[in-house]
């Protein structure tokens, strides 16, 4: 499973983060880093990554196979 994140939509309203907080940090400035750009997210981390996809208010996030 990968996520593919759409980093002009992202806000930063860091409801990810909340959810996944080693997966998805906001920085200071507000801007969204991502621990697995272009890597499959290990399998123990998917529900936490799905979790995090789910909650994101401008769907920035999506869950790819």
């Amino acid at each position: 499973m990968k996520v593919i994140v759409d980093y002009d939509r992202c806000e930063g309203h860091g409801m990810c983060e909340e959810r996944a907080g080693d997966i998805f940090r906001l920085d200071d400035a507000g801007d969204l880093h991502f621990s697995y750009e272009g890597e499959e997210i290990p399998a123990r981390r998917e529900a936490d990554a799905k979790a995090a996809a789910g909650v994101c208010p401008v769907a920035a996030l999506k869950i790819v196979s």
